[in-house]
C-alpha cells in the first residue's frame, strides 16, 4: 500500500509542484488548500481537502486531516498581513496545533518549508513569525526537517517570481530597487528532489537545511538573466532611488489590504535587503544526494515560450488597465451627474426622448457608471464587473444606434470610441486568474 503524504499549501507555488512530484513517485497525496474546489479542477487526481490554518487552531481540528498520514509537508506561508492572510495564523497558531496533532497521531515525519532570511532579526513580522514556527518545530518530539529555500525558479510563475519577470521585461531598461541583494536561485525540480529524498524517516533527522543553488547572484544579475531567458534584447539596469520607490511600496501595502496582494510591499523589500541567499548547497548535497543546478543551467533547462513573454510584458500593463478603466467609468459618471448633466439630458431629448425619461436616463446612467468604475477595483468582483461593462456597453450601443445612428459618422466618434474600451474590458476579464 502506498504511503500517504499530506501537503499543506498544495495549491501554492511550491506546494503544487511538490504534490505533483509526490504523485509521480507513487505516493498517495492528500492535498490541503484553502479553496480545494478550485484546486481540484487543476489536479483532479489528488485527494483535495480544505486546510485553512485560521480555522485549524487546535490539535483536535487537525485530527481528521492527518489520520492515516505518514508524512506531512508544510508549505504554507503568508508574506504580509491582509484580508484573509495572517502571519500569526499561518506561521504560529496553525503550525503549533499541527505539531501537537502530529505528535498525538504518531506521524512519521514533518518537513517544514521556511525561507532563507526568515529570522527575527530581519525586522519584519514575516521573519519573526517564520522564526517562531521554526522554534516550535525544533522543540517538538517529531522526526522533523526544516528547509530554508532561497529564490525558487520554475516554469510557472506568480507572486514574487512573476514580478521579477515583469521587471526583467520592462521596456527599454530594467528598473531595480537596490540591485545588490543576493540570492542563490534553485530550480523547483531540485527542491522537489530534495523533499522527496527527505521523505523517508531518519534521513537528515532534526536538521535545518539551506536550499539554494551554487551561484550567488545579485538582483541585477538575476533580472538581466531572466531578460535573456525571455528572449528580449539586453537593456541597462537602472537603479531606482529609495525615496522614489517607497511611495510605490506603500501603495503596494495599501492595495494589499484592499484585496490586491502585491509582491512589491514593505515586507518583501525588507526581506530582500536583509538577505535571502542562505548558505552554499554543500550540506544539502551531503544530506540528500541532490546537487542543485547553477543559475545558467536552470535558465537553459526550458526555453521561454510566447506565453512566458506575454505574462512578463503584461505584468504591469494589467494593473494599469484596471486603474484607467475604473477611472474612465467613474469620471464619466461624475461628469454626467455634474457639469455635463444638462448637456447630456438635452442630447437625449434631441434624440427623441421626453424630458422626464431623459433626466432619469442621465441620472441613473451616471450613478451606474460610478458604481461600475469603483466596483472594478474590488478584487473578487473584477472579472464579473468587466464582463458587465461589456454587456452594458453593447446595450448602450444598440439603443444609441436605434435612436441616433448618425452619430456613428460624427467626427468625434462618440460611439466608435467605446469599442476599444470594450476590448480593454475583455482583456481585464480574460487575465483575471491569480494562480
Amino acid at each position: 500500500m502506498a504511503a500517504t503524504v499530506l501537503i499543506l499549501g498544495a495549491s501554492g507555488f511550491i506546494g503544487s509542484h511538490l504534490a505533483a512530484a509526490f504523485a509521480r513517485s507513487g505516493w498517495t497525496v492528500r492535498a490541503g488548500a484553502r479553496r480545494p474546489e478550485a484546486a481540484r479542477r487543476l489536479a483532479p487526481s489528488l485527494d483535495w481537502v480544505r486546510a485553512e490554518f485560521a480555522e485549524l487552531t487546535t490539535a483536535e481540528r487537525w485530527a481528521e486531516l492527518i489520520a492515516g498520514v505518514d508524512l506531512v509537508v508544510n508549505c504554507v506561508g503568508v508574506l504580509q498581513d491582509g484580508p484573509g492572510d495572517s502571519h500569526v495564523a499561518a506561521h504560529v497558531d496553525g503550525p503549533r496545533a499541527l505539531i501537537a496533532a502530529c505528535e498525538r497521531a504518531g506521524v512519521a515525519r514533518l518537513i517544514h518549508l521556511s525561507a532563507a532570511g526568515a529570522d527575527a532579526a530581519s525586522g519584519t513580522a514575516y521573519g519573526r513569525s517564520k522564526a517562531a514556527a521554526e522554534t516550535m518545530v525544533e522543540a517538538s518530539a517529531l522526526d522533523w526537517v526544516i528547509l530554508r529555500p532561497s529564490l525558487v525558479l520554475a516554469r510557472a510563475s506568480y507572486g514574487g517570481t512573476a514580478m521579477l519577470r515583469g521587471l526583467a521585461a520592462f521596456p527599454a531598461f530594467i528598473p531595480v530597487l537596490g540591485g545588490d541583494q543576493r540570492f542563490r536561485p534553485v530550480a523547483m525540480e531540485d527542491l522537489c528532489a530534495v523533499v522527496l529524498a527527505l521523505s523517508q524517516g531518519g534521513t537528515a533527522s532534526k536538521r535545518v537545511l539551506e536550499v539554494g543553488g551554487p551561484d550567488l547572484v545579485t538582483q541585477a544579475q538575476l533580472l538581466a538573466g531572466l531578460r535573456g531567458w525571455l528572449g528580449l534584447k539586453p537593456a541597462p539596469v537602472v537603479r531606482i532611488a529609495a525615496w522614489l520607490a517607497w511611495p510605490a511600496i506603500k501603495v503596494g501595502d495599501l492595495i494589499g489590504w484592499l484585496g490586491w496582494p502585491s509582491s512589491f510591499r514593505t515586507t518583501s523589500v525588507k526581506q530582500m535587503a536583509y538577505g535571502a541567499a542562505g548558505g552554499a548547497p554543500d550540506a544539502l548535497t551531503e544530506a540528500t544526494g541532490v546537487r542543485p543546478r547553477g543559475f545558467a543551467e536552470i535558465l537553459s533547462a526550458a526555453l521561454a515560450t510566447t506565453a512566458d513573454r506575454w505574462q512578463a510584458r503584461l505584468y504591469f500593463v494589467r494593473p494599469l488597465s484596471i486603474v484607467l478603466l475604473g477611472l474612465f467609468w467613474t469620471i464619466t459618471g461624475v461628469v454626467s451627474l455634474g457639469p455635463g448633466f444638462d448637456a447630456a439630458q438635452q442630447h437625449l431629448i434631441d434624440a427623441g426622448f421626453a424630458a422626464g425619461p431623459a433626466w432619469h436616463g442621465v441620472f441613473w446612467g451616471g450613478w451606474f457608471d460610478i458604481v461600475m468604475g469603483l466596483a472594478l477595483w474590488v478584487r473578487p468582483w473584477t472579472r464579473n464587473v468587466a464582463i458587465t461593462m461589456v454587456l452594458a456597453t453593447l446595450g448602450y450601443l444598440a439603443g444609441a444606434t436605434a435612436w441616433a445612428p448618425q452619430l456613428w459618422l460624427d467626427p468625434l466618434g462618440p460611439w466608435v470610441k467605446v469599442l476599444p474600451m470594450m476590448a480593454l474590458c475583455l482583456f481585464v476579464a480574460a487575465t483575471d486568474d491569480r494562480r
